[in-house]
């Protein structure tokens, strides 16, 4: 699965999921597309390195 991302500079891209969470933790991206509208970093709650018992809901990121 590959999911729509915004970087920083205004480009569009599609990526695996394992590339966005690094992207996110280089706050490279802006923006990514979950199943029901965008996810906007420092907006929107986003799973997080920090969180230790990691992201508890459903998959919510789409293409």
């Amino acid at each position: 699965m590959l999911i729509r991302v915004m970087y920083d500079d205004g480009r569009f891209d599609m990526v695996k999921p394992q590339l966005l969470d690094a992207l996110l933790a280089a706050e490279k991206v802006t923006s990514f597309k979950r199943s029901e509208s965008w996810a906007v970093v420092g907006r929107d709650t986003i799973r997080s390195r920090h969180n230790s018992q990691g992201y508890q809901g459903g998959e919510r990121r789409a293409c």
